[in-house]
């Protein structure tokens, strides 16, 4: 299958047991964002959108980012309580899954990572 028959590619991150103050910091994952868009090659469109929310339960109180980039979006959820961070980055244009899971990990401090890569056709 050649690239021109994909639609995406999709990177999802599940990674556990974190570095408290990193998920815990909007300065720290506004700067996750700028960083894995410069080095991954993708134009960031705005600013990271970084709302604090979900205040009624434990495990959903955090800080969720939406960053929009001119081939589709990087989405996270961090959830305080658990250390727990969830990443989705979508793209039209082909990007190294690999490097966007490694930088991801070391960037929150993560203990342990499951991760799934989707192309979309």
């Amino acid at each position: 299958m050649s690239s021109e028959t994909k639609f995406g590619w999709e990177l999802i991150l599940d990674l556990y047991e974190c570095d408290p103050t990193a998920v815990s910091s909007e300065k720290m994952i506004r700067r996750y964002a700028i960083e894995l868009c410069k080095l991954l090659g993708m134009k960031p469109y705005g600013d990271p959108i970084t709302p604090y929310f979900g205040e009624n339960q434990l495990h959903t109180k955090g800080y969720s980012l939406v960053q929009f980039i001119e081939t589709s979006s990087i989405i996270g959820h961090f959830s305080e309580y658990t250390r727990a961070v969830y990443i989705n980055i979508f793209s039209c244009k082909a990007y190294d899954a690999k490097e966007a899971e490694r930088f991801t990990k070391v960037f929150f401090g993560a203990k342990s990572v499951k991760s799934k890569f989707i192309v979309r056709e």
